[in-house]
């Protein structure tokens, strides 16, 4: 398993699903950032901290080695809350798959004997009403420095332009040795967690993009303007990810009997699933 290296430069749960908790992030049709990012023209949900290491591991979608920080052999007992990690950004979109129609396989991202395809979010959504996703790069950089109210951005997702205390606020810096159970640090300016470090977040687009920084990196890492990157098929110990709801499931639910067919889909296949794994 590969492990550290450099980097170059609310509450929703359908059909006995794992739950997680989601915010949302208004102001549909905002302007970019002057770095480019940040524009969005709809409302969405994001879930306000990374998937956790339980949440994932029901889904199969995985290679097994998700349960780093769980790992007696590497000396580690976060617990099941902590991040999911050394997981690829392919393994994500299939754990989000799962999560919209209880099929690794089925959902935004198109997969053909395990390998990834491509990504078609409208035909997911005409077909399931609530898609998951990994966020893509604008999704996630508004959630994250778009100040609430609309009045522009933030250098960090905290709401300001001063980095924050490391081993309190967030983790990064090595102020704690590794990860620590996803939430622990102060709730952001859009009430998220943790999208200041703890482990590094896959970008859906942009060809390997991760952002956010981790526990092993410095403060610098954090802020608006740093893009990492890495190859999608990577699995590192401070690699995670977080997901979007596309429409809100509130939203999705009344979208009447082309819905209500989908939710009974997804429904028989989470049986199945659940049956699978128990």
């Amino acid at each position: 398993m590969k492990m550290k290296r450099t980097i170059t430069a609310g509450l929703v749960g359908l059909c006995g699903m794992a739950q997680a908790t989601f915010v949302t992030v208004g102001n549909p049709g905002n302007a970019a950032d002057t770095t480019g990012y940040g524009a969005v023209g709809y409302t969405y949900q994001i879930s306000a901290t990374e998937v956790t290491i339980a949440e994932f591991t029901a889904s199969g979608a995985g290679s097994g080695n998700e349960d780093y920080w769980n790992d007696a052999g590497q000396g580690n007992s976060v617990g099941s809350n902590a991040p999911a990690s050394c997981v690829s950004l392919y393994e994500a979109m299939k754990y989000c798959n799962w999560l919209t129609s209880g099929d690794i396989n089925l959902g935004a991202y198109q997969f053909s004997g395990g390998v990834y395809q491509f990504t078609d979010r409208a035909s997911a959504i005409a077909t399931y009403g609530t898609v998951y996703a990994v966020p893509t790069e604008d999704e996630w950089y508004k959630a994250a420095y778009f100040k609430p109210g609309g009045s522009g951005y933030s250098l960090y997702a905290n709401g300001t332009g001063t980095v924050p205390v490391a081993g309190s606020d967030a983790n990064y810096n090595w102020a704690i040795d590794g990860a620590w159970v996803v939430g622990t640090g102060v709730a952001e300016q859009n009430g998220t967690r943790d999208m200041m470090g703890n482990v590094w977040e896959w970008m859906e687009d942009s060809g390997g993009v991760l952002r956010g920084g981790s526990y092993f990196y410095s403060g610098g890492h954090l802020n608006s303007s740093f893009r990492g990157s890495d190859d999608p098929e990577n699995e590192y110990s401070d690699f995670g990810f977080r997901i979007v709801a596309i429409p809100e499931p509130a939203t999705a639910l009344l979208f009447g009997l082309g819905g209500l067919g989908a939710w009974l889909v997804r429904r028989n296949n989470m049986k199945s699933k659940e049956a699978m794994y128990s």
